[in-house]
């Protein structure tokens, strides 16, 4: 059966479904399954590892998967109600509690997996792989959400729900299922499906690339994969991501003394830790326009790339740096030109200093020269910069030949490779455009992202025939990982109609 736009969109209206309510005041009666499903999981304080060391044994992982594998279930008896074939829809943990993965003695995350058989005549050939996560950022000061919003207790306000996780990524897995009911409820065909939704994302996805390995034979050709942890641009029109960036991650170490030292004694004799840290940075950054010097850092941006960036500036004009909390009086971005300032925060180098060592707070600072200053650093990397390459290269600049012979040193704690998006074969780029058109009204558009999904190098490399839609609901003011972060309810539903028309393209294809 051909795909139907108006039954699928009314299929997914109502499985999010929502009524706006306060702290303590829901309304589970007025709302669809999948809102009530999410704002449950909201109140799960499921903290990514790399946030709390203790999430194996204080279960708060374990319960974010009972209460996802648990709505799965709900999920398949009401959408049978309703006309769906769901007795062949398969939940599985992997690396459950019952079934620990070990890695050197420590437990790794849990992953759930969802099996869904291919769906109708003619069945596409090949496996659709849709991708998202269920670890959390941590909730920050409470304070920062003021007393009208909260981390672990939803609130639905003109149709956004707020709390930590809900827009990144708890969505995920709900999305992704009803795109695929959606189509079984109309009876249009669909390929096989698996979706699989990690714990670990929020701290680089340790054990993912061990997980896909272990499921390799369940996956068999993975030929469309879905990523539905990304941004949008705004919330009027369906936005794809057409470049990830890389990231070296690491610590600037300099030592000049065993010992600080009275500043009235030594200043003037004894060179400043500080001073040195700043003159390192300094061979890496230039310090008036933010521009990343070396070569070894740099990539020649691609014509379409420009392109698609003119286009996206087109449509969001100064917002794309107006969305930022600038402080009041005046503070300019980098550049005033929007096309460069899109380029910049995706296919350029970019250095963030994101945390010292060894200055104290100023209220208990002495007249003391400081021993040592160590700083944390992220390179944001352009999205085709090799990151091992990237992260010697820095090593080498910064510890070469240092200033008064300090002990200089770089340590690397992380580097993943960003991610290009191949050629958009026509059926999806159709699929894209038609469902952009019916859904949002306007025409889909792309753009490059800032943020890292290191893993989406390694799924590429892993299934080089696949066509990829990475997508998402991280939009303006979403604030994933701030204070009140939240999901726009209508965006999603709209972006999970559009997964159905691309899930229905890519069985017209086969």
């Amino acid at each position: 059966m051909a795909f139907d736009a108006k039954r699928a969109r009314d299929f997914v209206e109502a499985a999010w479904r929502y009524a706006d309510h306060r702290i303590g005041d829901r309304h589970p009666e007025k709302n669809g399954p999948l809102v009530n499903a999410l704002e449950e999981y909201i109140e799960v304080p499921n903290l990514s590892p790399a946030y709390d060391a203790a999430w194996a044994e204080n279960s708060s992982m374990d319960r974010a998967v009972a209460l996802l594998t648990d709505w799965v279930e709900r999920l398949k008896k009401e959408w049978a109600e309703k006309g769906c074939k769901t007795d062949d829809v398969r939940t599985r943990v992997v690396g459950g509690p019952e079934n620990p993965e070990m890695d050197g003695g420590k437990r790794r995350t849990p992953l759930v997996v969802v099996e869904v058989p291919a769906f109708g005549d003619p069945c596409a050939e090949g496996t659709i792989l849709l991708y998202g996560h269920l670890d959390k950022q941590p909730h920050l000061d409470r304070a920062l959400w003021t007393d009208e919003f909260d981390p672990v207790k939803p609130v639905i306000k003109e149709g956004r729900l707020y709390g930590r996780g809900g827009a990144d990524d708890g969505y995920a897995l709900f999305g992704a299922l009803a795109a695929l009911m959606a189509l079984r409820e109309q009876g249009t065909p669909h390929a096989r499906a698996v979706i699989v939704i990690e714990a670990g994302e929020e701290s680089g996805s340790p054990d993912l690339e061990y997980y896909i390995e272990k499921i390799s034979a369940d996956l068999g050709d993975v030929t469309l994969i879905v990523c539905l942890d990304s941004g949008c641009g705004n919330y009027d029109q369906l936005w794809t991501t057409n470049a990830l960036r890389g990231l070296v991650s690491g610590v600037l170490t300099v030592n000049v003394l065993t010992e600080g030292i009275h500043s009235g004694e030594a200043s003037g004799a004894v060179p400043s830790s500080f001073r040195i840290l700043r003159q390192l940075l300094s061979r890496v950054e230039d310090e008036e326009t933010g521009e990343v010097k070396s070569h070894a850092l740099k990539v020649v941006i691609p014509t379409n790339i420009r392109d698609a960036a003119k286009r996206s500036v087109d449509v969001l004009g100064p917002s794309v740096y107006r969305k930022y909390p600038f402080v009041d009086g005046g503070v300019k971005p980098v550049d005033p030109d929007p096309v460069e300032v899109m380029l910049n925060r995706t296919w350029r180098t970019q250095l963030a200093v994101i945390g010292m060592d060894g200055l104290p707070k100023p209220e208990g600072a002495g007249n003391v020269m400081l021993p040592h200053t160590r700083a944390a650093l992220s390179f944001r990397l352009p999205p085709t910069l090799d990151s091992g390459a990237a992260a010697t290269a820095i090593e080498k600049i910064l510890e070469t030949d240092p200033p008064y012979g300090a002990h200089v040193s770089f340590e690397t704690l992380d580097h993943g490779n960003g991610w290009a998006a191949v050629e958009v074969a026509d059926w999806l780029r159709t699929a894209l455009e038609e469902s952009s058109k019916e859904y949002f009204g306007t025409p889909p558009m792309q753009m490059g992202e800032g943020g890292s999904i290191p893993f989406m190098d390694m799924l590429a490399q892993k299934f080089p025939r696949a066509q990829f839609m990475i997508t998402g609901v991280l939009g303006p003011g979403s604030n994933a990982h701030g204070p009140k972060e939240f999901l726009d309810i209508p965006t999603v539903q709209k972006l999970t109609a559009s997964v159905a028309r691309v899930i229905a393209g890519h069985a017209d294809n086969a």
